[in-house]
Parts: structure tokens; C-alpha cells; sequence
């Protein structure tokens, strides 16, 4: 049987901060990619190089840009706005099974998507500064 699982349950949420340590889901969430991780590589060729092949040497890490889709709903004391316009802060993807991904970071975008007949959505793109650390269920 597999282990495979929905994301049903996920959650995104922004550190609080007169509670550090408190994550606070600010919007329904529909849809979260988390970071991912890619690193760069320098060539460390030189004329010595065995079998006349290419070396390479790992590089600096990066951690790639975090998305989540809401269900958006305007208002005048818009808590995502509000985290867009701090420049900073440090936030949580919480996993189904409750593993939870925490990251320090700003909002790069905040883009309400096109009015029309069906529901209002907005995309956000969050651009981790830091190691994304993985905790354990608690």
C-alpha cells in the first residue's frame, strides 16, 4: 500500500511577532508550493585536470521562491498587504502530517487575480532569505 498523501490540511502561516514562535494563518489558503533548494557549481578546471575532463566544485545555496493561491477577499486591513509592505519576516508551511517548514523572508509579490464571475483568488510569492529548517510534527 502506499504511503502517498493529499495536501489536503495545509497551511501557510506569518510569525506573529509580539508572540514569537506563533504562526498565524492570515488567509484560505488553495494552493502552496514550498521552497525548494538549487546550488550553484564553479568550474575548478585547470590544466592539470585528470582524463582531460572538466571538474566541478559545489557552490552557494539558494533556497527557490515559495507560492501560495488564496481565496482573496479585499479589505481595507488586508494582513497579507500589510506583511507585503514589512519587507521581512519569518514564516511556516505546515505539512498534512504536521511537519512544518520555517523560513525567514519578504514578499516578493502579492497579486490579486482578474474580477470576473467566478471566485476572487490572489497569488503570493514569498522569497526565503535564509536555510529552510524542517521540525517535526508536534
Amino acid at each position: 500500500m502506499s504511503d502517498a498523501d493529499i495536501g489536503y490540511g495545509a497551511k501557510f502561516g506569518i510569525e506573529d511577532p509580539g508572540t514569537p514562535g506563533t504562526y498565524i494563518d492570515k488567509a484560505e489558503v488553495t494552493r502552496i508550493k514550498p521552497a525548494g533548494f538549487t546550488r550553484d557549481e564553479e568550474d575548478a578546471t585547470h590544466l592539470q585536470s585528470p582524463d582531460m575532463m572538466k571538474e566541478f566544485i559545489p557552490a552557494l545555496m539558494e533556497a527557490t521562491p515559495v507560492e501560495f493561491d488564496i481565496n482573496w477577499k479585499p479589505s481595507a486591513d488586508d494582513g497579507l498587504l500589510e506583511e507585503f509592505i514589512a519587507a521581512g519576516g519569518n514564516y511556516q508551511i505546515t505539512a498534512p502530517n504536521g511537519v512544518r517548514m520555517q523560513f525567514p523572508g519578504f514578499f516578493l509579490s502579492y497579486e490579486p487575480g482578474d474580477l470576473t464571475n467566478g471566485k476572487m483568488t490572489a497569488t503570493v510569492t514569498v522569497r526565503p532569505t535564509g536555510l529552510p529548517t524542517l521540525l517535526a510534527a508536534v
